[in-house]
């Protein structure tokens, strides 16, 4: 198998030595060079064009957004961005994902083993999802031992599953989103398109803490929907969008007619936290037929479990098609399961929301 080959971009020493380390503890990936600066790694690119590029934000010389921006104009390869917790950092990287960068990754710490391993598994991943991104799609303006993956969890972990009895109808419709590698920028497509009467959305992205709050206040600037990071107890209301808070998993509830969120901890559910299958099935148990579930542009199978568990309780369940998404892995797996009732491309998704809103 063909090695998916890696440049690494920092300019700290312990960072470059410390992913190399965690990335080449998986088989399938061979870091080619680590370079301390931008201008370094053009000569590097020059020598050997790699699969994929992780690109610190704050380096000397160029920093990663300007280096980031002239890369996709010149020669586009798959980014993704690596950067430390912090508020003002993740502002930073909202530019980065407008500029063409395909994914987000905290710097390893040194800390728990527990915590250690769901950090290394989250850069392996966001790298093998760069490895297989569309850019047409990409919007621009321990040591020698090999490491086995983490058990994959199932929605099981976090809440049992749907009971299968009818759900009562109600007067108002939920939308229940998940969309991992390539979705930020998709999401701002379709919410950007949604009236100020849009029914309540809620939406689970694959992205760290911090970087939610960030990218919620972003959206909420351009669409007429409101748009915020999601806090445990909120209401979901029409004309409002709830994402879910990075390293938290979001689950729909219901009390009487209306519906609320609950933010909590938990393991990672098909490796992710939050998780799409954890949103999913809540909204199978807690909606049922007052439902729609739309799986979006990711790698992996995050999701297809619980939009199959959304449709046999009577959701209206949509995929993004292969042609718009940046990654097709995540609607794939949802419709090989079965869970899928319709499959549409990117710029239609919006409409469909509205046309269901309309019927219900």
């Amino acid at each position: 198998m063909k090695k998916i080959r890696v440049l690494i971009i920092d300019d700290s020493a312990s960072v470059r030595q410390t992913l190399t380390r965690v990335l080449e503890e998986d088989p399938e990936i061979e870091v080619i060079a680590a370079a301390t600066d931008p201008f370094m790694a053009a000569r590097k690119i020059r020598e050997e064009i790699p699969d994929v590029i992780t690109l610190d934000v704050e380096m000397p010389g160029m920093d990663g957004i300007t280096f980031l921006r002239k890369l996709m104009a010149q020669k586009p390869i798959p980014v993704v961005m690596c950067s430390s917790l912090t508020e003002e950092g993740s502002e930073t990287l909202m530019q980065a994902l407008e500029a063409g960068a395909v994914d987000i990754i905290l710097k390893p710490k040194i800390g728990a083993a527990d915590h250690l391993a769901e950090s290394a598994e989250r850069i392996r991943n966001a790298v093998k999802a760069a490895s297989k991104a569309r850019l047409s799609n990409v919007r621009l303006p321990v040591l020698g031992d090999k490491v086995r993956p983490q058990a994959k969890l199932t929605a099981d972990a976090v809440l049992p599953p749907p009971t299968g009895r009818a759900m009562a109808k109600t007067t108002e419709m939920v939308v229940c989103i998940g969309a991992s590698t390539g979705g930020t920028e998709a999401l701002r497509e379709v919410l950007e398109a949604l009236p100020a009467n849009a029914p309540g959305i809620v939406i689970v992205q694959h992205m760290p803490e911090k970087f939610t709050a960030a990218f919620a206040r972003r959206l909420n600037s351009l669409c007429e929907v409101e748009v915020k990071e999601a806090a445990d107890g909120d209401a979901v209301l029409r004309g409002h969008v709830l994402i879910a808070p990075g390293d938290r998993h979001m689950l729909l509830e219901r009390q009487g007619a209306r519906y609320h969120v609950s933010v909590r901890t938990g393991p990672l559910v098909s490796r992710h936290r939050p998780s799409v299958d954890v949103l999913f099935r809540s909204a199978a148990r807690a909606a049922g037929s007052n439902a729609m579930g739309i799986i979006m542009t990711g790698m992996g199978d995050d999701g297809a479990r619980g939009m199959d568990e959304m449709r046999q309780a009577g959701a209206y369940t949509v995929a993004q098609d292969e042609s718009s998404s940046v990654v097709f892995g995540m609607p794939k797996e949802a419709i090989a399961r079965g869970g899928v009732a319709r499959i549409l491309p990117l710029d239609q998704l919006a409409r469909e929301i509205m046309l269901a809103h309309s019927k219900f």
